[in-house]
């Protein structure tokens, strides 16, 4: 059987590839996926990082959200149970530096400019740190999470002032209210 094409094929479906044509074809394959992601992350300045919330039901309104925004493939992201919440909240105290240090990280590797924080409604993480009075109406639900969104602006303006912070809570259909 006879192939016309690139010698590194050839070789390779006529079982004519010694040890060291692998070896060296593999080295070469690898360092060529490798090196352009490395230098590409480093590079590229990405719009923000994308903090919400790990409730399945709040995927796809994200993605839709970022989307319109024309932000596809230009933010970094961080989903933890209660978004803001799960940041700010003392029962999720320990998930606190996970924030932080990705939060940095982003930062460094993607030199994000702002965070767009995502809260949620009916957010079973906002009912578990503030209790069930907390989330029991429309009007309860909002000043709670009103009151965690400021405190997350807080902290991110007393530890990384230079980063813009943007604040929102989204109803499981998608509608997101904004807070300044």
């Amino acid at each position: 059987m006879e192939f016309h094409g690139c010698t590194c094929c050839t070789d390779l479906l006529t079982h004519r590839l010694d040890r060291r044509r692998f070896l060296a074809t593999g080295a070469a394959a690898g360092l060529a996926t490798m090196l352009p992601s490395l230098s590409f992350a480093r590079g590229k300045v990405y719009d923000a990082m994308v903090l919400s919330c790990i409730d399945p039901r709040l995927q796809e309104p994200v993605r839709r959200y970022t989307r319109r925004r024309n932000l596809t493939g230009k933010v970094s992201q961080f989903v933890i149970a209660g978004a803001a919440v799960g940041v700010v909240a003392e029962p999720f105290k320990d998930w606190h530096k996970a924030w932080w240090d990705n939060v940095t990280t982003s930062v460094e590797l993607h030199n994000i400019k702002r965070v767009i924080a995502i809260n949620h409604r009916n957010c079973g993480a906002a009912k578990i740190a503030y209790g069930e009075a907390s989330v029991a109406n429309w009007k309860a639900e909002t000043a709670t999470h009103k009151a965690a969104l400021a405190a997350f602006r807080t902290q991110m303006k007393e530890r990384l002032p230079k980063l813009g912070v943007e604040t929102g809570l989204m109803a499981l259909d998608g509608r997101i209210e904004m807070f300044a």
